[in-house]
């Protein structure tokens, strides 16, 4: 096997059992990888330097083709209920079958880590048959000093072979597609798919199963700080606002996607951005979009015009159309990926029902009541048959890259919010005056007041009511915010429509949190919204 690049031999992919590839391509730079992807045309080159390639079929993760080694290490710390499992003796099959799909191919090798805290970092290997893959998770991924790549030693393998078809009767798995995670060895096989962020989430899935026993927080979440080195943690599913919010020019980004709270702090666990780019505008996020015209970034399934200029408003092939790039890309990011236990954790949803205030005030327990309710809702015409607002609940707003039982993430971070001292917020930027279709979306204005309120510290000290359903505070007033928005029974103009609507969200919360009933303290429990008797 011929090798190239920066390398350490003794502990090369042929240790793994990969020496049947014909060329192994070390540590490539960003200028080799263009070479190698544009020449074996893998991908094109955008007008403004970017490297633009296409994932076919799939243009977004498989979750149903993700499993997860059943063994006796995993088998009573994996939840099962959320988690597939595989056999030991299906993945051992499967791996002697990616073993011998790799032979006689070149592939393309990247050392990274996962995690800019030292003491909790994970040292990954990843393999690819593409080299426009190899460049992504480069970008992704937290690059070693040079000088330390010669004595590597990799914590966790990831091998991403996409043009691998898995067989199910043979590997034990649902289709030809397939992501296998073995946690005890920390071995990843992709196959079957060209969709580079089942790598990313692969990273995240071995963290989240490794850091708790560390009692350090695995969270799906984007950071920022401020001056002072207040840092804020926000949680949010797709299309709450996670990304526009944390994305503060006042504030340093410490990242937008995936932390650890330990310790010592906050960290990130990436060194780079996987930002979805549909319909993206250079006058609302003009950071994000300046990424989309940069040599060394990697444009996933968006369409080039004839002059070769992204259309990000053409999403013909995906609308989760993304760009990957490092976060040094981003002017206000932070160097090191680190930053101080935060002072505000902020849980964002988008409530299609009209039903959520603002922004509520929430103690320890409802915050861990939220968090594993991880709620949001959808509205109509965003996905193929749904016609009328419909609940979400993603829990630990991040289920499918949860590997334990949630209720081992939410005590966690209420154990932490308590020591530190945080102040939780539950921000909802959905609709106000109404459900979707009826009322209006809150005006970002409103939503961006509040925030800064809260970061600040001086919404802390204003006055509050208890919301008569969800039991949290809601400020009565807040300088600059309508006082009626406050209130969202009052921006109804039907009151009694209102009320069922919040009888109805009420039962999908009640419903949804019923699964963790045996797995909460008391507290937590009575942090649950009430129904309220229909007024006479």
């Amino acid at each position: 096997m011929k090798e190239f690049g920066e390398k350490n031999p003794a502990h090369g992919i042929d240790r793994i059992g990969l020496g049947g590839a014909q060329a192994a391509y070390y540590n490539l730079t960003e200028a080799a990888l263009y070479e190698e992807a544009l020449q074996r045309k893998e991908a094109r080159l955008s007008a403004h330097g970017a490297l633009v390639a296409s994932t076919g079929q799939h243009t977004g993760r498989s979750a149903k083709d993700k499993f997860i080694v059943r063994d006796t290490n995993t088998d009573a710390h994996v939840w099962w209920d959320s988690n597939r499992p595989m056999s030991p003796e299906h993945f051992e099959t499967l791996f002697a079958d990616f073993k011998a799909h790799a032979a006689g191919r070149e592939l393309f090798v990247q050392d990274l880590v996962g995690g800019a805290d030292e003491a909790h970092r994970l040292p990954v290997r990843v393999i690819n048959e593409l080299a426009w893959h190899s460049l992504f998770i480069r970008n992704l991924l937290i690059r070693p000093e040079r000088s330390a790549l010669a004595t590597f030693e990799p914590g966790m393998t990831i091998i991403d072979l996409p043009s691998f078809r898995a067989d199910p009767a043979r590997h034990g798995c649902r289709s030809q597609t397939v992501i296998a995670v073995d946690l005890t060895r920390m071995i990843v096989l992709i196959g079957g798919t060209s969709y580079a962020g089942e790598m990313k989430k692969s990273v995240f899935t071995a963290l989240n199963y490794r850091l708790p026993e560390r009692s350090v927080m695995p969270m799906h979440c984007s950071v920022n700080e401020g001056v002072d080195g207040d840092a804020a943690i926000f949680f949010g599913l797709s299309g709450t606002g996670k990304t526009t919010l944390s994305a503060d020019p006042t504030r340093t980004l410490i990242g937008d996607d995936e932390h650890g709270w330990g310790p010592d702090g906050v960290f990130n666990f990436e060194g780079g951005c996987y930002a979805k780019t549909i319909r993206l505008s250079p006058e609302a996020e003009p950071e994000i979009f300046a990424t989309t015209r940069r040599f060394g970034t990697v444009l996933e399934n968006v369409v080039l015009g004839a002059d070769g200029v992204p259309d990000l408003d053409d999403g013909s092939l995906t609308e989760n159309t993304r760009s990957a790039y490092p976060l040094h890309f981003i002017a206000n990011a932070s160097a090191d990926g680190r930053t101080s236990h935060p002072k505000n954790v902020i849980m964002l949803t988008a409530d299609a029902f009209g039903v959520l205030p603002p922004i509520a005030r929430l103690t320890p327990a409802q915050a861990m009541y939220h968090f594993l309710s991880g709620y949001t809702a959808k509205v109509a015409g965003t996905e193929k048959g749904v016609t009328e607002p419909e609940a979400t609940f993603s829990t630990c707003f991040g289920a499918p890259f949860m590997p334990r039982h949630p209720s081992e993430y939410g005590n966690l971070l209420r154990g932490l919010i308590a020591e530190h001292g945080v102040d939780c917020w539950l921000v909802n930027t959905g609709w106000t005056g109404g459900a979707y279709g009826t009322g209006k979306r809150m005006p970002i204005k409103a939503t961006r007041t509040l925030l800064a309120a809260a970061l600040d510290g001086s919404l802390a000290h204003a006055e509050f009511r208890t919301d008569p359903n969800f039991g949290f505070a809601v400020p009565v007033a807040v300088p600059g915010v309508d006082p009626a928005i406050l209130d969202p029974r009052s921006t109804w103009a039907d009151k009694a429509a209102y009320d069922r609507q919040a009888r109805r969200l009420v039962g999908m919360f009640i419903d949804n949190f019923a699964k963790f009933e045996d797995h909460v303290d008391a507290t937590v429990a009575d942090a649950a919204p009430r129904v309220q008797e229909a007024a006479e």
